[in-house]
């Protein structure tokens, strides 16, 4: 664990927003918890825990990871890097906005006002595009929350855009038809946010402390956030950074070492326990005012010690009160130990599972940067419509789901290149969806040299979300669904246009006794000519047909 600042200055700030040492005391007794079967800890989680079908039959939805750090659209992690001197985020907004003595972040929540949202009509290429549950991110590191909170005043509602942006999403993500779901990353907030209470270690300002050291409540009067308490955005200086580091190097090895270490464990001393009895009824709020389907928490297990199973009880228990007893929620984490994938379903950001998993489990990855970042679009840099229909084949072939982001910028649109992918991922969608939605896996998930090799690992605990190594017309996923077997082909077979299935060879252990019915290649009005030998089935896709990402075929009598 990391050091705290000295409990002096932790009680001066505790006693600027009004806090005693008495009322923090009674951050001790027990946080009340919906009732219900689930107790706050990992064996009650995991011996009361159902995944719902709703989640099993979804296969794919689309997250909106919106926030005031895509207003600058200079990507991710813009509220930290800006107050890391020597970082392209820093010069961007030293260049724009001005110091960040002056000009810290708490300025860009204030600029971003979502004046071009049109949800609905986002919402209608979502659901075009085949999404079945649709997700809003809640807040995120920088520590403000995008809804109505009650238990923080750095809110959408009061500061920004003055909407109830969570609010509104799930009212029109209900009204199309989807599961509705939460994000919630401020968890790591304590220690994310620490840059902004450093310094410039060289320059004309070296040595002048950032706003979040220096602003308080006072300050904020005849200005736009009169009334409003910058240390409560910020967190308070829990492991500011010493003085006399004068180099950039001194500075990034001294966050290396401090705050950005990716902890699990919640802050220490009074000022600590505020943030995490704070972080607890800001995320129950949540939870009790939009009822989400599903929670997902940016978190290696669930946040912040206890608190994180609190509200883990809590939603779990609530939901099954709004849904008369079934069971329809779902709590995403990372990195999920084993003994562990009972009480919640695992995500693998920005990668995906080495083979079939008995419990379902989740990708979240992105087109391009998590938060809107103009460079990767004007440079062609996102994901394809191939790309990422061969990796939800492959997640779905594994018994996983995807989840999507596409990024927003700040005013609340999208760019044509995201319009684009959107519209092409539905063509495709149109014709292969049959084999991806309400599907289960089959006794293997695929075949073919990208089944054979080593897989190339991603940042995250799985491969990587998209293969470097080309795929080819032997590299095949399958998905089963009522008596249908599902053979999606990675790749459009080579001049002589046929694709052999070698899992379904009269002599493999893997063909059932039956003898196949039909095969239909799925988006084709007429029948296809195929065989059957020891070595496997054979299917002769016609001239005429071409296919830019996958084909799909329907085989009927090998379950």
């Amino acid at each position: 664990m990391k050091p705290v600042t000295a409990l002096a200055a932790a009680s001066l700030l505790l006693a600027s927003i009004g806090i005693s040492h008495a009322q923090e005391s009674q951050t001790d007794k027990r946080r009340e918890i919906a009732e219900g079967p689930f107790e706050p800890t990992w064996t009650s989680l995991a011996e009361n825990y159902q995944a719902p079908d709703w989640f099993r039959d979804a296969k794919f939805g689309i997250w909106a990871h919106w926030s005031a750090q895509c207003e600058p659209e200079a990507g991710d992690w813009y509220a930290r890097h800006m107050y890391l001197q020597g970082h392209r985020q820093y010069e961007d907004h030293l260049e724009r906005y001005g110091h960040p003595a002056d000009s810290g972040f708490m300025e860009i929540e204030n600029l971003w006002k979502a004046e071009n949202w049109a949800p609905e009509r986002l919402m209608d290429l979502y659901v075009r595009a085949g999404a079945k549950y649709f997700v809003a991110l809640a807040n995120h590191h920088d520590n403000f929350d995008c809804f109505d909170s009650d238990h923080h005043e750095w809110n959408s509602v009061d500061v920004g855009p003055k909407k109830d942006i969570v609010g509104t999403w799930a009212r029109i993500a209900r009204q199309h038809g989807l599961r509705f779901g939460v994000s919630n990353h401020s968890a790591h907030s304590w220690h994310w946010y620490q840059a902004a209470y450093a310094y410039d270690a060289t320059g004309p300002r070296a040595g002048e402390r950032y706003d979040a050291y220096t602003l308080t409540k006072e300050d904020g009067a005849g200005k736009w956030w009169e009334g409003l308490d910058p240390q409560t955005l910020y967190n308070g200086p829990l492991m500011a950074m010493p003085d006399g580091l004068n180099t950039i190097e001194a500075q990034s090895k001294w966050h290396t070492e401090n705050t950005a270490d990716w902890t699990e464990e919640p802050p220490e001393g009074e000022l600590g326990r505020k943030f995490v009895d704070t972080w607890f009824l800001r995320a129950q709020d949540l939870v009790d005012k939009y009822q989400p389907d599903l929670l997902y928490f940016d978190n290696y297990t669930l946040p912040l010690g206890q608190a994180g199973l609190d509200v883990a009880a809590h939603y779990y228990n609530a939901s099954l009160d709004w849904h008369d007893g079934e069971p329809e929620a779902v709590i995403n984490v990372k990195g999920t130990s084993e003994d562990r994938l009972g009480a919640v379903i695992d995500d693998i950001e920005r990668g995906v599972a080495f083979g079939i998993r008995e419990n379902p489990w989740q990708t979240d990855t992105c087109i391009g940067d998590w938060h809107y970042n103009r460079d990767v679009y004007e440079e062609g840099r996102y994901k394809s419509v191939s790309q990422v229909a061969r990796m939800l084949a492959d997640i779905v072939s594994k018994n996983g789901n995807l989840l999507l982001s596409i990024p927003i910028r700040g005013d609340g649109t999208l760019d044509e290149a995201e319009i684009a992918f959107l519209e092409g991922l539905a063509d495709w969608m149109d014709i292969n969806g049959e084999a991806i939605f309400s599907t289960r896996p089959w006794k293997i998930y695929g075949e073919g040299p990208s089944t054979e090799e080593e897989p190339e690992a991603g940042h995250y605990g799985g491969a990587k979300d998209v293969r470097e190594a080309p795929y080819t017309a032997a590299d095949i996923r399958f998905t089963t669904k009522d008596e249908a077997l599902y053979a999606i082909v990675m790749q459009h077979p080579d001049s002589d246009q046929t694709i052999t299935i070698k899992a379904l060879g009269s002599d493999s252990d893997l063909a059932s006794d039956k003898t196949i019915q039909s095969v239909r290649l799925l988006g084709a009005s007429q029948e296809i000519e195929w065989s059957r030998d020891a070595e496997g089935l054979h299917v002769l896709i016609p001239e005429e047909i071409s296919s830019p990402h996958t084909l799909t075929l329907e085989i009927r009598g090998a379950l």
